[in-house]
């Protein structure tokens, strides 16, 4: 039996490219071993292919003195907070580390293209954009990445998508940090069963967007929902719906005991918003781009407060971690009134990996965009110190398999503080080698 839930008071797929990233590896130890010859070399590059006068080897994007890099985001469609956010704290990554030499000698500048969350509009940047730069530390959404799959394989872009869907792992050049929308909500049911909210026989309730997102998270929902004995009744919305009454109606007849929901802000805001006033005050669990700190300004406040928890893979920007809490000043200085939420985290974060993965490539002696694929993925036991360690050595499996749990607080920076430290849902392991 499960203990009756009291609602809190305040306090795309692709074939993994296995051959193409050994080929890469060996590529970078061979330019390793050259390293020392080629730095006789004076090409004087400008950011074409061959050598600079350093003797690091450069490629699209790099010249003696720049490395450019490229953001696709959104910034004025349903995840312009969001994008604006990532955009902010990437660009003070670039100002802290051009302020401290750059990389590889270079200074770091990077471009912003605005695709308002529509795909033929992001296509069209990346065109204009790939020619110009030498990786992509931001890319917004799951539809826009999965329609530039072929085009970022093939020019070798290094990409690290905000987005999380599992059917973007196995592909070599974009790199999904963290944990996957599946495995998130593999910990989502566990934190529900854990915690007495749900019990063997119970129904759950997901709400989740079409696509790639809201599709990926279910198929995680589902699976962790059967091994526990319970099922999954599914609600499929659109970007568009930001009313979530009906959903809530049909809910609330199949008498579930808790919702799930992989959506946007505006479709959280209303499913807890509509629950609680139609007596349906069940735990609501949302995947992490479902939250924003703007949230607990609205109506739905009270609501969300009383029912909301979130699974992410990145810790509250309130958490008392170092990395995190300097990040935080840094940030709040820099972008003074600004808010703090988890796109501050996640794009300092994407682009403190992506460095990484550059001061490795040019130790190497290449720049090069092949080069610096074969960089990352070298990368076994990456932390910046912002959450958890990543593994970038399998492109075929998520980085990390640490999932957070935490919960709103109209006091904490970022409206978010952790309910649980990151761990590994049980089962996780189970589950991926049944994806296989």
């Amino acid at each position: 039996m499960n203990a009756p839930y009291t609602p809190r008071t305040r306090r795309a797929p692709h074939t993994p490219r296995r051959s193409r990233r050994l080929a890469l590896a060996a590529a970078l130890a061979a330019v390793l071993l050259a390293g020392t010859a080629c730095s006789s070399k004076s090409a004087g590059s400008s950011g074409g292919d061959g050598d600079g006068a350093d003797g690091v080897r450069t490629g699209p994007g790099v010249s003696d003195t720049v490395i450019r890099l490229g953001a696709l985001t959104d910034l004025s469609g349903p995840y312009a907070t969001l994008g604006k956010s990532i955009v902010q704290a990437q660009q003070l990554w670039a100002d802290e580390t051009n302020a401290d030499g750059g990389i590889c000698g270079r200074k770091v500048r990077i471009t912003v293209k605005d695709h308002g969350y529509d795909v033929q509009k992001a296509v069209s940047a990346y065109a204009d954009l790939s020619s110009s730069v030498v990786a992509l530390p931001q890319v917004v959404g799951s539809p826009v990445v999965a329609a530039l799959l072929d085009d970022l394989q093939r020019d070798h872009m290094l990409t690290f998508p905000q987005a999380w869907s599992a059917a973007l792992l196995g592909n070599d050049a974009v790199q999904v940090f963290g944990t996957t929308y599946d495995v998130d909500m593999l910990a989502a049911v566990d934190y529900l069963t854990r915690t007495k909210k749900l019990g063997k026989g119970d129904t759950i309730g997901h709400v989740y967007f079409e696509g790639d997102y809201g599709a990926n998270a279910l198929e995680g929902s589902t699976w962790a929902a059967k091994r526990a004995g319970m099922k999954v009744v599914g609600q499929k919305i659109k970007a568009t719906d930001t009313d979530l009454s009906a959903q809530v109606t049909a809910l609330r007849k199949e008498g579930v005991k808790a919702v799930l929901i992989s959506a946007g802000p505006a479709q959280t805001a209303s499913l807890a918003g509509v629950a609680a006033a139609r007596g349906l005050k069940v735990p609501i669990v949302s995947s992490a781009p479902g939250f924003a700190p703007q949230l607990l300004k609205t109506p739905a406040a009270k609501a969300l407060e009383g029912m909301l928890h979130v699974v992410s893979a990145a810790p509250a920007v309130s958490a008392d971690i170092p990395g995190v809490e300097r990040m935080v000043k840094a940030y709040g200085k820099k972008y003074p009134g600004s808010v703090v939420d988890s796109g501050v985290l996640s794009g300092y974060n994407a682009a403190q990996l992506l460095g990484a993965d550059l001061k490795k490539a040019c130790e190497a002696g290449s720049l090069d965009r092949a080069d610096v694929v074969a960089a990352h993925h070298t990368q076994k036991h990456l932390d910046t110190g912002l959450g958890t360690p990543q593994d970038f050595s399998d492109e075929t499996r998520p980085a990390s398999l640490q999932t957070y749990v935490l919960e709103p607080d109209a006091d904490a920076v970022g409206g978010l503080v952790n309910e649980e430290d990151a761990h590994e849902a049980p089962g996780v392991e189970a589950y991926l080698s049944s994806r296989h």
